[in-house]
C-alpha cells in the first residue's frame, strides 16, 4: 500500500477492482465502512461476479475478467476529455511534459521494437529526449505531441464508452456512471482510493493492470494524498514482509537487486546502478544504492567483507536468467533439471498452474524437503486419494521429507501488514510434538551444511564458511537478534566527518535509520528500507500507543512503518508548488517557510524547497511516470490485451494472442485451449470461511464451508440443464475436476463483441488432507504462463466446459 488501512477512513471515493475486500479481507474492510459512515464515502465494485463486497457498494458494474486495462483506459480518456484532470498535479508531478524520442509508436497491438521470435521487444526507443545539458526535454505548455500526455491521449483514444462495452462487457451507461464518479475526485479536494488484490496481480498482463489505475490517479492528483493511493490488499498477514526480504529470485532484501552473469565484477554491477538525475536538483534518492548494497553484504560476511574483496560481491550468485520464478523453477524440475526442492510454508500442488505438471514435476525429483505447520497436499502428492490425487505410488521414486514448524500463532517476531506496518507479536501457545521455529530448522541446516564444508571441503566455499553468524545460540538465532541485524548497526566507530575526534555513533551501536549508512563498510544493514525497525530508542515495532492527533489516521506511535516510520508514501505531493496543503481540510504536510511539518514523516529531505525538488524522490525524473520508459517488458503504456485463453478475440488486435511479451514455454504453448472446445469463461476466487488451504485443517470452518462448488448463472444453467446442488464437470485443456453447482443471480452473462459471455466462479480452498470433505481447485485447470513482468501465474482468466453428471452413489 502506498498509503495505510487506517487512511482509507480519510477518502471520499472507495474503487475496489482486482479485489473482494469484504470477503478476502474483512477486518480491513471495516476502514471501508467507517468512511462511509463518517464522510459519506462511496463504494464503486467493479467485478466478474456481484460479490460480498458489492453487496454494500453504492454502485456496481460487471467486468469480463482479463479486460480491466480496457475499463481504466477508457475511463483516463473519460477524464481527459471532460476535463477532469487535476491540471496543476499532473504538469508538476508527472512526467507529463517530457519529450519522448522520435521513432517510438504504438501500432496494431504493439509498442515499437518487437520481436516475434524471442516474444521481446528492442526498447531503445521508449526513451526520453535528453537535452545537451543531459536533462530531460520538457514542454511545459503539453502541446507538443511527442510529450508524453500527447502520447498517452493518442493511446487512449480509441477506449470510447462504446469500445469499453464491447471489449469488457460492461453495460455503457454504468461504465458511464463509474467514470463521473471517479472523475469527481480530480477536485482538489476529494481523494479517491483503490483497493486491489490478486484479482489484477494473477494475469498475464498483472503488473500493467495496477500501472493503469496508478496512471489514473496520478492524473487525478489521487497519489501521496490522504484517504488517496494505491493499496495493495495482501493475502497473508507477512506477505508484504516476505516481499520486502527478497521473495522474488532476482531481489535481496530491500529490493536491491541480484548481479547477472555479465556483471562480473563491482564496478560493473555498479555501473548501471547510478541512477543520476534526469531533471535538475531532483534527490534520485537511488544513488544511495551502494549505501545499502554495501551495508547488507556485511550483514551478510561480517568482518570477512572487505573493501579489498569489494565487500564479498563474488560470493553472491549471479543469475544466468532474469528470474526462477515459480514457473521456471516447476519446468526445469519437469524436464528433469532440478534434484531437490525445498517447499516452505506454501502449498504448490494446490497453488500452482496446471496441477498434472505439477504432479509430473515434483515425481522428476530425487528429494522434496517441505516446511509447513499441517499436513500439505504437496507433502502428499505421492499418495493415491483416488480421483482427487489420481497417480501410481509406486512408480514416484522422490524421497519426501517433512520437518514440522510452529504456526504464526506459536512465533515470537514482525509481521508486515499491507499498510507497511511492522508490527511485533508474541508466541500466543507453545507448538505441538515436534514441531519447531522455522529460523531453528535453518539455523541447524546452515550448522551442519558448515560442518560438512569444514571437513570435506567444496567448491566455491567462502560463502557458506564466512557467514556472519554471531547470535547468542547458533542454533537458535532469536527473533530479536535477527530484527536488530536486519535494522542495522555500526561495524566501527563513526565519527563527525568535521571532527575526526568525535564519535556520533559506537561500534556495535544500532543505526538510527538508512539515512546513516554507508558504503565504506562502516555500518551493516540486513534490509535498508527496515533501518529504524529497531534502533538505540527500542523495538519499535512493539510500540502500542493509539494516540493519532487531529484524528488523521496515521497512528504514528502504533508500531512502525517503513520507510522510517512513514505512514503515506509520496506524502510531499499532498501539498502544491509552494507547499501549501491541496485540501486544507485533509492536511498532511506543509512547509513552514524553512521545512516540511505535519503529521507524517515527509517523504523529502526536510529543508528542500517546494518549488525545487520534486515528490517522488525515488525516480531520477522527481516525478511520477505517465511513461514508464523501458522498465517494463511489456510496455511503457499499459495496452489490453485478451488473456491466453479467451471467449473472444483482441477486437483491437486480432493477431494477437494473450500478452506478447509473456514468457511461454514450448510445451505449454500447445496446452491452451481454443472457445470452440471451451467456451465458458473461468476465474477463480477466495471464501471469507476459510483461509488458503489451512482452514480445511479445523472442524469448524470445515463446516461452515464443507464441500467443492462453483458458481454458475442462472442462464448457464438453464442452457445446460445444471440444477443448483446437482453435480457438474468442469474441464480445460489441462485436467477435469467435478463439483457441485452454486446456481445464482450474483453472476451473470456478459455481451462482449456481440458474443454471450457466460462466467464461471471457481473457489480454491480444498484438497485432499483435513477436515473438509475431499475437493478439486481450480489450479487443475488453468494455464502454465505469467505475468510479462513477474510471472505471477495467470488464475483469474482461463477457459472452460462445463456438463451435468450424476453424483457420486451415497
Amino acid at each position: 500500500m502506498t498509503n495505510s488501512w487506517t487512511d482509507i477512513r480519510n477518502t471520499d471515493l472507495v474503487v475496489i477492482m482486482g479485489g473482494n475486500a469484504a470477503e478476502a479481507h474483512p477486518c480491513g474492510f471495516k476502514w471501508v465502512t467507517e468512511a462511509k459512515a463518517n464522510r459519506g464515502a462511496k463504494l464503486i465494485v467493479v467485478d466478474p461476479r456481484f460479490t460480498r463486497s458489492a453487496s454494500v457498494a453504492d454502485f456496481y458494474a460487471p467486468i469480463r475478467q482479463g479486460t480491466d486495462i480496457a475499463f481504466l483506459l477508457g475511463v483516463m480518456k473519460y477524464c481527459i476529455e471532460n476535463n477532469k484532470v487535476h491540471w496543476d498535479y499532473v504538469k508538476a508531478f508527472t512526467n507529463a511534459p517530457y519529450i519522448v524520442k522520435d521513432g517510438f509508436d504504438y501500432q496494431d497491438g504493439l509498442f515499437t521494437g518487437y520481436d516475434e521470435a524471442k516474444r521481446d521487444y528492442n526498447k531503445s526507443t521508449w526513451e526520453y529526449q535528453l537535452g545537451p545539458d543531459g536533462y530531460v526535454v520538457s514542454d511545459d505548455t503539453l502541446e507538443n505531441p511527442r510529450c508524453v500526455w500527447g502520447l498517452l491521449k493518442k493511446h487512449v483514444s480509441v477506449y470510447t464508452p462504446e469500445m469499453v462495452e464491447r471489449i469488457c462487457g460492461t453495460p455503457k451507461d454504468k461504465f458511464l456512471k463509474v467514470a463521473q464518479m471517479i472523475s469527481e475526485t480530480s477536485s482538489p479536494t476529494k481523494t479517491m482510493t483503490s483497493m486491489y488484490a490478486l484479482g489484477w496481480t494473477q494475469h498475464s498482463k498483472g503488473s500493467q493492470n495496477i500501472r493503469a489505475m496508478a496512471m489514473l490517479q496520478l492524473i487525478l492528483g489521487n497519489i501521496g494524498m490522504r484517504g488517496g493511493g494505491m493499496n495493495a490488499l495482501r493475502g497473508h498477514s507477512n506477505i508484504q514482509g516476505l516481499t520486502d526480504l527478497g521473495l522474488m529470485s532476482n531481489l535481496i532484501p530491500g529490493y536491491l537487486t541480484i548481479p547477472t552473469d555479465k556483471e562480473v565484477s563491482f564496478d560493473a554491477y555498479m555501473s548501471t546502478r547510478g541512477f543520476k538525475p534526469l531533471r535538475p536538483n531532483q534527490m534520485s534518492y537511488w544513488q544511495n544504492y551502494k549505501k545499502f548494497f554495501v551495508s547488507f553484504q556485511k550483514a551478510m560476511w561480517g568482518s570477512a567483507a572487505t573493501a579489498e574483496n569489494d565487500f564479498a560481491y563474488d560470493w553472491l550468485p549471479k543469475l544466468d536468467v532474469p528470474t526462477y520464478d515459480v514457473l521456471r523453477a516447476f519446468e526445469l524440475m519437469h524436464d528433469g533439471k532440478m534434484n531437490g526442492y525445498f517447499c516452505q510454508g506454501f502449498n504448490p500442488l494446490l497453488s500452482f498452474p496446471n496441477r498434472r505438471k505439477i504432479t509430473d514435476a515434483l515425481s522428476k525429483l530425487k528429494f522434496l524437503v517441505v516446511m509447513d505447520p499441517l499436513q500439505t497436499e504437496t507433502a502428499r502428492f505421492w499418495q493415491n486419494h483416488g480421483e482427487y490425487n489420481d497417480v501410481e505410488s509406486a512408480k514416484i521414486q522422490t524421497e519426501v521429507i517433512e520437518l514440522p514448524t510452529t504456526c504464526f500463532a506459536e512465533d515470537t517476531g514482525s509481521l508486515t501488514n499491507s499498510g507497511r506496518w511492522l508490527q511485533w507479536h508474541w508466541a500466543g501457545g507453545t507448538p505441538p510434538g515436534e514441531a519447531k521455529n522455522d529460523t531453528w530448522i535453518m539455523a541447524q541446516l546452515y550448522l551442519r551444511l558448515k560442518a560438512l564444508y569444514q571437513k570435506e571441503g567444496g567448491k566455491v566455499s567462502e560463502p557458506i564458511l564466512n557467514l556472519d553468524w554471531r547470535y547468542k545460540d547458533p542454533g537458535d538465532p532469536t527473533s530479536d537478534e535477527l530484527a536488530k541485524e536486519v535494522n542495522g548497526y555500526a561495524t566501527e566507530d563513526i565519527t563527525d566527518p568535521n571532527d575526526a575526534t568525535k564519535v556520533v555513533l559506537a561500534k556495535g551501536k544500532q543505526v538510527v535509520s538508512f539515512a546513516a549508512l554507508r558504503d565504506d563498510g562502516k555500518t551493516a544493514c540486513g534490509c535498508w528500507i527496515y533501518s529504524g525497525c529497531y534502533n538505540e530508542a527500542g523495538n519499535n515495532m512493539a510500540r502500542r500507543d493509539t494516540s493519532d492527533p487531529d484524528s488523521t489516521g496515521a497512528y504514528a506511535k502504533w508500531a512502525w512503518s517503513w520507510p522510517v516510520n512513514r505512514r503515506i508514501l509520496y506524502n510531499r505531493a499532498s501539498a502544491d508548488m509552494n507547499g501549501n496543503p491541496w485540501d486544507p481540510t485533509r492536511k498532511l504536510l506543509w512547509w513552514d517557510g524553512t521545512k516540511w511539518t505535519g503529521y507524517d514523516v515527509p517523504d523529502i529531505a526536510p529543508t528542500a524547497k517546494p518549488d525545487v525538488v520534486g515528490p517522488f524522490i525515488m525516480n531520477p525524473e522527481g516525478t511520477a511516470r505517465l511513461f514508464t520508459r523501458g522498465m517494463m517488458r511489456d510496455g511503457p503504456f499499459p495496452a489490453h490485451y485478451e488473456p491466453f485463453e479467451s471467449p473472444v478475440v483482441n477486437v483491437l488486435a486480432p493477431k494477437i494472442r494473450g500478452n506478447p511479451a509473456s514468457r511461454v514455454f514450448k510445451d505449454d504453448m500447445a496446452q491452451f485451449g481454443d472457445a470452440k472446445e471451451f467456451p465458458y469463461a473461468a476465474t477463480s476466487y477466495r471464501l471469507t470461511e476459510h483461509f488458503h488451504f489451512w482452514t480445511k485443517h479445523n472442524e469448524v470452518n470445515a463446516s461452515l464451508q464443507p464441500e467443492f462448488f462453483v458458481e454458475i448463472s442462472e442462464q448457464l444453467a438453464k442452457e445446460k440443464g445444471i440444477k443448483g446442488g446437482g453435480w457438474v464437470r468442469i474441464w480445460s485443456n489441462r485436467g477435469s475436476i467435478k463439483a457441485k453447482a452454486v446456481v445464482t443471480k450474483r453472476i451473470t452473462p456478459l455481451q462482449c463483441d456481440g458474443k454471450t459471455v457466460h462466467i464461471v466462479g471457481i473457489p480454491l480452498h480444498w484438497g485432499f488432507t483435513g477436515a473438509a470433505k475431499k475437493g478439486f481447485g481450480p489450479n487443475s485447470l488453468t494455464p502454465y504462463v505469467g505475468d510479462a513482468d513477474i510471472e505471477t501465474p495467470e488464475y483469474k482468466a482461463f477457459l472452460v466446459n462445463i456438463e451435468p453428471i450424476a453424483g457420486p452413489v451415497a
